[in-house]
């Protein structure tokens, strides 16, 4: 299953307990898994591509749930490692007409161990795209390794590397956050961002002098998206186009969307959609999925987007 991949996406999972109402007055929570590059990895999965991801998983009680929900989900987990530890936790609400609560517990669990050790460079060669992010790199100096030298790989053998720094400072500091975005960035094709962490924390420019400060990087393509402005700037070969959110209902939970907006983004590219209309397909896998509660169970399957996407295009 692990040939002829069309990408590769590396980070952590983490269990997810989610509930409609404030978490101090839930009685029960749903389960589930989320994880940023773990979501972007389902979306493009449930988009239709084949899609490897490479983590480690510890052996408590939440392993055989884990294993079985990417095997279900088609994803190759081939290069996935069970170690002895455990796995991490997040709870997230969304109460109505009240403040979203999140909250994570992932210090020291099984996606830490990643090192160098695993990297399979014929795995990599056999995919079309790479994929992972600051938080993966926030994991340990070991992970932080792997992410460079896989995109190291990936770019020296012309398959597509992206990225996103997914920067949030309860995680590290901006100047790590930083370091670890110009370590890779001379690798990435595709880079991600946002606009309320770019701006003041990460590239203290206007979004246009950021957008061009990595087109000379060599970053080919960047997109930055704004909650304010309610879109996603989209800057590719000299132009900078602004493509809106997609919004049908009251948006109830936007927990990873924008890590699942990355997904189905390099999914629709990968199948040869220009980077517009690979940007529009995104946005509506994101809005939909923004319209529950959880990050992962919401990403919506391939047969409701499309017929969104074709609509949304007459």
């Amino acid at each position: 299953m692990s040939s002829d991949l069309d990408l590769i996406a590396i980070g952590e999972s983490l269990i997810e307990l989610s509930a409609d109402e404030k978490l101090a007055d839930a009685d029960t929570l749903t389960k589930y898994y989320g994880g940023d590059t773990l979501a972007a990895a389902i979306a493009a999965q449930r988009m239709g591509s084949k899609v490897g991801y490479v983590t480690k998983i510890g052996d408590d009680y939440f392993k055989e749930y884990l294993i079985e929900s990417w095997q279900n989900e088609g994803l190759d987990i081939s290069r996935t490692t069970v170690i002895k530890g455990y796995n991490g936790i997040y709870f997230v609400s969304r109460p109505e007409n009240d403040k979203k609560e999140f909250s994570y517990y992932r210090k020291k669990t099984a996606a830490c161990n990643l090192n160098i050790n695993d990297i399979d460079k014929d795995y990599i060669l056999n995919s079309k795209a790479v994929y992972s992010s600051g938080i993966t790199q926030s994991l340990s100096i070991n992970a932080r390794d792997v992410v460079k030298e896989v995109f190291k790989i990936a770019k020296e053998n012309n398959v597509l590397v992206a990225y996103d720094p997914n920067f949030t400072e309860e995680i590290w500091s901006v100047e790590e956050a930083q370091e670890a975005l110009l370590e890779v960035i001379d690798y990435v094709d595709i880079l991600f961002m946002n606009t309320t962490k770019y701006g003041k924390e990460l590239i203290t420019k206007s979004l246009n002098e950021a957008i061009k400060y990595f087109w000379e990087k060599g970053v080919k393509t960047v997109i930055i998206k704004s909650s304010q402005e309610q879109g996603y700037y989209i800057g590719r070969d000299g132009e900078i186009v602004f493509i809106n959110f997609y919004k049908t209902e009251d948006i109830k939970d936007t927990t990873c969307a924008g890590d699942v907006f990355n997904g189905a983004y390099i999914h629709e590219f990968l199948k040869g959609s220009s980077y517009i209309e690979a940007a529009k397909f995104a946005a509506i896998v994101a809005g939909i999925q923004s319209q529950n509660v959880g990050a992962i169970k919401s990403i919506p399957y391939k047969e409701t987007v499309y017929k969104c996407f074709k609509g949304a295009n007459e």
